[in-house]
């Protein structure tokens, strides 16, 4: 397994930390709507960080990292847009006001670096012990990817038979109305959630679904835990204002989960056959570019067209 210096862990610890007090502490101090140009920007910004990141592995430890790196932050950034439409159909559930929609999310990726660490150690560990465990992670990625391409859309959601919404039923009371952006509210001389708090229980939930795909994914192209965390790291924080990018215009983006879809099959393949068969990581690299732009340019042309036949 590659080794680290610690101040490699800690220089990006304390980029992560500077990142997130800048965006949550200066940028979005107050509660307010993204505009589609404030998230454009920030959401840019990152992406272009990440791409700078890269650069330092390229030019610190060599093109083999770098390039596993830019993989795997494809794969992540490719999954998280996945996850964006749970996201839109919890927040439409729970009817949650677009202006405390920022506060969830600002929770939901807190909870998601901390939890993907948790478990990127997990699956090292396992990888590192357990060689089989890397067939069952194949296989896993290609079972979800077949069932990504045969779904029909997205299924509604139920948050009241959500496990963790229904635990934090028994043990807390629950108002019926949102107050303010307030999680928690004094009423009657006793302490009440509000319907914000199980928001963010859910939001939280639904990553913690999502890693189960997206942390084998990874560990397809590298079995680095540090490349696995920085590339899922740069991917969740710029998950927050990609939404707000894409929340508006996410039906103009059809084939973009067939493309993750098939992401996740081939490198569950990759995974499941890497015993018989290599593929290279600038090979795995063009393969999801491919893939990932070909959703992305049928997605474009197909809603030009509806445009265009709308308009004759």
């Amino acid at each position: 397994m590659p080794h680290h210096e610690p101040g490699i862990w800690l220089g990006f610890t304390a980029l992560v930390v500077a990142l997130l007090a800048v965006d949550l502490g200066v940028v979005n101090r107050r509660a307010h709507v993204l505009s589609v140009r404030e998230a454009g920007l920030w959401s840019a910004g990152l992406g272009a960080l990440a791409m700078c990141f890269g650069l330092f592995l390229w030019w610190r430890e060599g093109s083999t990292l770098a390039l596993e790196f830019y993989s795997g932050y494809l794969i992540e950034l490719s999954l998280s847009v996945d996850n964006l439409f749970v996201f839109l159909l919890i927040f439409q559930y729970f009817a949650v006001p677009a202006v405390l929609q920022p506060r969830v999310l600002k929770w939901g990726i807190f909870g998601a670096i901390v939890m993907r660490g948790v478990m990127i150690a997990l699956g090292a560990l396992l990888l590192q012990r357990f060689h089989w465990i890397t067939y069952v992670f194949g296989g896993i990625l290609v079972i979800t990817g077949v069932r990504m391409f045969r779904a029909e859309g997205l299924a509604p959601i139920d948050a009241e038979k959500n496990p963790v919404v229904r635990l934090a039923r028994r043990f807390v009371r629950v108002t019926s109305n949102y107050d303010k952006d307030h999680f928690f509210v004094r009423m009657h001389g006793a302490w009440f959630a509000t319907p914000l708090f199980l928001v963010v229980l859910v939001v939280e939930w639904s990553d913690l679904v999502f890693a189960i795909d997206s942390i084998p994914a990874i560990f397809a192209v590298t079995r680095d835990p540090f490349i696995v965390y920085s590339s899922n790291v740069f991917a969740i924080l710029g998950l927050r204002a990609l939404y707000f990018v894409l929340a508006g215009a996410i039906d103009r983006f059809r084939y973009l989960k067939p493309a993750v879809a098939a992401i996740l099959v081939f490198v569950g393949l990759k995974m499941g056959l890497s015993a018989w068969i290599h593929v290279s990581t600038q090979a795995s690299l063009g393969v999801i570019l491919a893939l990932l732009s070909g959703g992305v340019v049928f997605s474009a042309a197909k809603s030009r067209q509806a445009s265009v036949s709308g308009e004759g």
